[in-house]
């Protein structure tokens, strides 16, 4: 942005700031003061008035006004007007949801959704929530980030008392902050099971420079055993990750016209940091869980880490037409359904143990060892698993059964950057035909990556015009950006509008198909 720009942005901001008039603000108060336990609550009788539609609007310089946000795939949370007061209802449940088409997950969440839906006010809002809970056990909600009232903190026992299973609890507090806030259940294991949701608070001056697209993206991840949809929330290793409830490919892309200034909110409940790399853009890391950052101390970059129970939020201009990957970079993350190995690659003759504990799927040495079969490869840490598996090795086999487990053939001595000589790739195991799938098996580290083709399956109004094969690319915590030709745009828009979901015409390209008989 021009210094022009800026500084106009600047004077009009300041001459709005000079007109407002200061919000007065009163204690909020919780509906059961002096901890005593909650009761069912009977609907409000007063004077009801809808809010505002919350459909898709025209960008903000177009309207003088702040951008609602998107969170693909996540609904929000729709709220009435009682007394100058915004009522918003919240249902703690069990919801069924898919990952990706035909993994479906058993998980608890709000309002029939994981995450939650989103609840988005302004600030100086004052603004009432009840909380109903339909779960098996009780719960309670904490706003993460805002600054309320310590008997509206949520914090069961200190604060309240448990939301025990079909009571309904009612929070109430004036909201004086503004940024990219969440709220959860404050029982840990329940917050493994998806309880989490965006709180948003425009506000009252938009920030400068305006966006004309703001995003939101939960950052959650789940360990699923075989044949069982229901997380297992003792586990510290992870096979499926998500964003917005739903694994790549099946993540709903995030569309944009070229040359408009995007927003991305990121928030992350999980046992895990998540390095979110973004492709074809540089952008400003702009906010955090504690609200805006001063213009000054934004900072640029294409890879930001968003910690545990931290938001970042990052704006950039979408100056480039294309397809942009946003993923976690961590490489466990950019897979689905993967499992942990430690340990020895190969044993003679078995595959890898299964039912490790804990510290051995950490590699915690125990008894033996760090390279003996107490920390051969195991499928998860504490997840609990207790089949067989196949070797991971091409390198060892049946064949080799009278050598001992635990004994590797020799690999040939490989310098860095040293040429390979005649006949040595040979003895490497290295493949000039793709189609030898007999010399395949025998290169060392064989095999690595898989493809995996669902452009049918996930085909949605937003995938329109993506070429045939592209979710071969696209595997756990991924989504993408779309930044389109004006043209493009209005056409998807339309196909968003109608409901039409096409999947990309012809064959996909030939991927990298492993052979595991």
């Amino acid at each position: 942005m021009d210094n022009s720009r800026r500084n106009f942005l600047r004077r009009a901001s300041f001459l709005g700031a000079a007109g407002a008039v200061a919000a007065n603000s009163e204690a909020a108060r919780a509906q059961h003061e002096h901890h005593a336990p909650p009761q069912p609550q009977a609907p409000p009788k007063s004077e009801k008035k809808p809010a505002a539609p919350q459909g898709d609007r025209r960008p903000a310089h177009a309207q003088g006004e702040v951008v609602p946000v998107e969170v693909p795939d996540v609904p929000r949370l729709p709220w009435t007007l009682e007394n100058g007061v915004k009522v918003f209802r919240l249902v703690p449940e069990v919801v069924e949801w898919e990952l990706i088409p035909g993994k479906k997950i058993i998980g608890w969440g709000y309002n029939g959704s994981v995450p939650g839906p989103t609840i988005e006010i302004n600030e100086g809002d004052h603004v009432r929530i009840h909380v109903t809970n339909k779960l098996p056990e009780g719960t309670s909600m904490h706003w993460h980030g805002l600054e309320v009232p310590p008997e509206q903190d949520g914090v069961p026992f200190l604060n309240q008392p448990l939301i025990e299973p079909g009571q309904t609890f009612t929070y109430e507090f004036h909201v004086h902050q503004n940024g990219s806030f969440f709220y959860h259940s404050h029982m840990a294991m329940q917050e493994m099971m998806g309880m989490i949701g965006f709180f948003i608070v425009h506000p009252k001056r938009p920030y400068a420079p305006r966006v004309d697209r703001d995003f939101g993206l939960v950052l959650q991840e789940w360990a699923l055993l075989p044949n069982n949809p229901i997380p297992n929330t003792l586990a510290m290793e992870f096979n499926w990750l998500t964003i917005n409830g739903r694994s790549g490919p099946h993540s709903t892309p995030m569309l944009v016209r070229q040359g408009e200034r995007v927003r991305i909110r990121m928030i992350n409940m999980g046992m895990d940091h998540h390095p979110m790399h973004i492709h074809g853009a540089q952008f400003y890391v702009t906010g955090t869980e504690g609200g805006r950052i001063p213009e000054t101390a934004w900072y640029p970059g294409n890879t930001v880490i968003v910690g545990v129970a931290q938001a970042r939020d990052i704006e950039f201009d979408a100056v480039y037409a294309g397809d942009w990957m946003l993923h976690c970079h961590l490489p466990y993350h950019m897979m689905n359904q993967m499992v942990s190995m430690v340990g020895p690659m190969g044993q003679a003759g078995q595959g890898p143990r299964t039912g490790l504990g804990m510290e051995e799927g950490m590699g915690v040495v125990t008894q033996g060892h760090a390279l003996s079969e107490d920390l051969g490869p195991g499928m998860g840490r504490g997840m609990g698993m207790t089949t067989q598996e196949r070797n991971v090795s091409n390198i060892v086999g049946p064949q080799d059964q009278h050598q001992g487990h635990g004994q590797q053939q020799p690999s040939p001595a490989q310098g860095k950057g040293a040429e390979v000589q005649p006949g040595q790739a040979e003895r490497l195991g290295q493949v000039s035909n793709p189609d030898d799938t007999a010399r395949r098996k025998r290169v060392p580290g064989y095999p690595q990556d898989m493809v995996m083709f669902m452009d049918k399956e996930v085909a949605k109004p937003e995938t329109y015009g993506l070429p045939p094969g592209w979710t071969g690319s696209f595997m756990g915590m991924m989504t993408m950006v779309r930044v389109l030709p004006p043209a493009m745009y209005d056409e998807i828009q339309r196909r968003v509008r109608e409901g039409i979901a096409e999947p990309p015409q012809g064959r996909a390209p030939a991927g990298h198909q492993h052979d595991h008989d």
